[in-house]
């Protein structure tokens, strides 16, 4: 008959095996289900109501670059800049379902997403600081009308030399001239000694004081408030050819400038967004695949872009056009170490990759960190095989050869409707031709580098921000006047961040609903497994130690 000792020592191998297998197998397999569930966004649930209304508003940080020698740039000194900010923001998102699909896989929104000024954060800041900034408008027009009227007589250029070369008489003449006289005149440099081009500029030069409020510089002093959210007004009661040109402003269609109630127009750079939304989505629901919760399907009813170049004359969609990735509220479930994830912004036309960095721990929450890599913006061109982002827009600025900008920067012209450059803040990790002509810059990677620490089985964001700077080239723009003696530089004009840090309520909800319950399975999952073995061994050396007794022979 069996000894007590050895039944007491197989109930604890199989106490130890169980809590193995549901430490293992069954917990493991527990939670992914209910992760699963948790995740998918269907019609009434939780997650569909966080889905609509984010639990806590973004933090929206602006920092502006003011200028504190805008004289001496209009006379060819380098920009010298000063930082101030933040002046923070808080972003609420409100979603606005238009449908699910039949299947329940897709669902279709506009996002609304309104701004509120947080004083308190802000603080010494406020909205009414006088700033000294870069006027965006008026360089944008002026960049905008440089590029325009280059396009039309080139193209005017193309048209007659095709129709030349096409005349086998005027192809020998053209070759025997080019003998004499050298290298021929272009027609393009004939049409620009046009009398009605020097008359166009005359003009334009003539009615910029009617347009942009009589500018002394190619700067501004405003307020904080109106260069970001209320608009710095201009084409105010303009006459003529003004109107003219104000009219064709307007027309133009750019999101940052809106017309007034009078009749004038402003410019702000997220006026535009504090409101209603118009882009619709289609995201995925994880429904049949949690892995693909949040994943962006369509925008304005499309798969892809139409932003960036393709990869060719058939159309197919380039690297640059794909949209991958969420929107960055929230992440894919049950992330692994190593890998990568991407997100869409559409504020700059374009996915990001994001790359895993570290383990962290956000108040006791344990997670993973990513961060962007060079494939952002500092490995762009063709030895990268994402030339599609070199769209090739600006005339006469600080680029390389081949029509792409040096590391560090991206022309986002076709993205806004606008000649601005993208960067990441205090150009971290640009090029130094763009560097060395701006003074002011600090670039500290832990301020600057785009971040977010999302907890690993759930996808949940915990803190994090997007960082990015907004530049524009300053140059000289031929036959304005305003313009003749600037540098070339590319000058900042802000950056910002937008980004999450889980608030105390929404950190005590998590743990209260995931971590607790899986530090209770871990202490039952190791309880069991290492009481069992406790019980095993003690069980085994009670019997060997009873069985050594029984055999010990009697002291006579």
């Amino acid at each position: 008959m069996l000894h007590w000792s050895l039944i007491v020592s197989a109930l604890g191998v199989c106490v130890s095996a169980l809590g193995g297998y549901c430490g293992w197998v069954l917990f493991p397999s527990m939670v992914h289900k209910k992760v699963e569930q948790s995740v998918i966004i269907a019609d009434g649930s939780e997650q569909y109501k966080r889905f609509v209304n984010l639990p806590q508003p973004l933090n929206f940080k602006v920092y502006i670059f003011n200028v504190t020698n805008p004289d001496r740039i209009q006379q060819g000194a380098i920009p010298i800049v000063e930082e101030i900010g933040p002046y923070v923001y808080k972003q609420f998102r409100q979603k606005k379902v238009k449908h699910f699909s039949r299947d329940g896989s897709k669902i279709s929104y506009v996002q609304n997403v309104h701004f509120d000024f947080d004083a308190d954060a802000s603080a010494p800041y406020t909205q009414d600081d006088r700033i000294v900034a870069l006027n965006m408008h008026m360089n944008a027009f002026l960049q905008v009308f440089e590029r325009e009227i280059t396009d039309i007589f080139q193209g005017f250029a193309n048209r007659l030399n095709s129709r030349l070369n096409q005349t086998p008489g005027v192809r020998v003449l053209k070759r025997l001239m080019e003998r004499i006289r050298g290298k021929r005149k272009s027609v393009l440099q004939i049409s620009e000694n046009d009398p009605g081009l020097a008359l166009l500029l005359v003009h334009l030069n003539a009615n910029l004081k009617a347009v942009f409020n009589d500018p002394r510089s190619m700067f501004v002093q405003t307020s904080v408030r109106e260069y970001l959210f209320d608009g710095v007004r201009f084409c105010i009661n303009p006459q003529g050819i003004a109107k003219a040109i104000c009219n064709q402003i307007k027309e133009s269609g750019s999101k940052t400038i809106r017309e007034q109630s009078d009749g004038s127009l402003a410019f702000s750079f997220f006026g535009h967004k504090n409101g209603s939304g118009h882009d619709v989505y289609e995201v995925h629901t994880g429904k049949g695949d949690a892995m693909r919760v949040l994943e962006i399907q369509k925008l304005d009813d499309s798969h892809n872009l139409q932003v960036w170049l393709n990869a060719s004359t058939e159309g197919e969609t380039s690297v640059c056009n794909q949209i991958n990735g969420t929107d960055a509220s929230a992440y894919p479930p049950f992330r692994q170490r190593g890998d990568s994830m991407y997100i869409f912004s559409a504020d700059i036309c374009r996915s990001v990759q994001l790359f895993y960095q570290s383990d962290i721990q956000y108040q006791g929450i344990p997670g993973y960190r990513y961060s962007i890599g060079e494939n952002f913006i500092n490995d762009i061109g063709p030895e990268h095989d994402n030339e599609c982002f070199c769209v090739d827009k600006l005339a006469n600025v600080i680029k390389r050869k081949n029509g792409c900008l040096y590391a560090g920067a991206l022309d986002l012209t076709t993205c806004l409707d606008a000649p601005v450059i993208l960067t990441l803040p205090h150009m971290l990790g640009a090029s130094n031709e763009y560097r060395k002509m701006i003074r002011g810059l600090k670039p500290d990677a832990k301020k600057h580098q785009t971040f977010v620490d999302v907890q690993s089985l759930t996808g949940t964001p915990l803190q994090g921000g997007k960082r990015v700077q907004f530049n524009m080239f300053l140059k000289s723009i031929n036959r304005i006047t305003i313009t003749e003696n600037l540098p070339t530089v590319l000058m900042p004009a802000i950056w910002v961040e937008e980004g999450i840090q889980l608030n105390s309520e929404m950190v005590a909800f998590f743990k209260k609903k995931l971590i607790n319950s899986l530090k209770t399975l871990n202490i039952v999952h190791w309880g069991t497994l290492c009481g069992g073995i406790g019980v095993a061994v003690l069980g085994l050396l009670y019997y060997i130690y009873q069985r050594g007794r029984v055999e010990e022979p009697p002291v006579k």
